[in-house]
């Protein structure tokens, strides 16, 4: 099972492009900036996209995506946008309301539009892809409501993705028992800005070293969502609280394996 990590940044600079994961070729799985490193084809093969949730540095690729691929699906039929039913509404309210965009739920045609949206809950399992991938949804705890994702190898294992939260005792809860072999976890903020972190339910050093205390040994530790500029001194910080624990923090371009 392959993962590629288009865009990993909590906001934009150069090589900076915020978060979006290609599971196999045909699973997208957030759809940040990074969507627009794929080429065109590439873009059509994609035909499912798993949304965390609403905020703009997740879903702002969804309609451009729509917009480069519409003449190209070659009777694939929709590409199915799943994501929470709150998701689903902003989306509806102000994004595809043919004001801010077309309503690519509708076009080309009514009848055969170029996207489909598909309400998910947390706890539900999905299974999509070529590879029928087993995807669960996990709980997370935002400023919107939010979900992560765990999706599973054929060896059983696990590759996580909390999506953008701040302390969530649920999430453990819902991966007790599980062989996780990746955690991609978000850290968006350096300790100077705890509080703003706080605000807006993102993590920062001190918070997420709290919640990496329930992550087995050899789990492998992925950050993500790190503001541009910031990155340094989050892994000074997180080190400082952490000193034994092994970790990376995530870089646009490459691709993580999970068998």
């Amino acid at each position: 099972m392959n993962i590629r990590i288009l865009g990993c940044s909590g906001s934009i600079a150069r090589d900076c492009r915020t978060t979006s994961f290609l599971l196999d070729d045909d699973v997208l799985i957030d759809a940040g900036t990074g969507v627009g490193d794929l080429t065109l084809d590439e873009l059509a093969r994609i035909d499912h996209i798993l949304l965390s949730h609403s905020h703009l540095d997740h879903v702002l690729g969804v309609p451009l995506l729509a917009d480069s691929v519409m003449r190209r699906r070659n009777g694939r039929g929709p590409i199915q946008v799943h994501a929470l039913p709150e998701t689903l509404q902003v989306l509806r309210q102000h994004l595809f309301n043919d004001q801010l965009w077309p309503d690519f739920t509708r076009l080309p045609t009514a009848v055969r539009p170029v996207l489909q949206l598909k309400p998910l809950a947390v706890g539900e399992r999905l299974t999509l892809g070529a590879q029928q991938r087993p995807i669960d949804v996990l709980p997370a705890s935002h400023a919107v409501p939010a979900c992560g994702y765990a999706v599973q190898a054929p060896s059983g294992r696990v590759w996580v993705y909390t999506g953008d939260t701040g302390p969530n005792p649920a999430l453990w809860e819902a991966l007790r028992g599980r062989d996780i072999g990746q955690l991609v976890i978000e850290v968006a903020f350096a300790e100077a800005d705890r509080a703003v972190a706080a605000d807006s339910r993102h993590h920062c050093p001190s918070t997420l070293a709290g919640e990496l205390g329930h992550v087995a040994a050899g789990v492998e530790v992925l950050l993500t969502h790190i503001k541009p500029g910031e990155l340094e001194t989050i892994r000074s910080e997180l080190a400082e609280r952490l000193p034994t624990l092994a970790f990376e923090a995530l870089r646009a371009g490459q691709t993580l394996r999970l068998d």
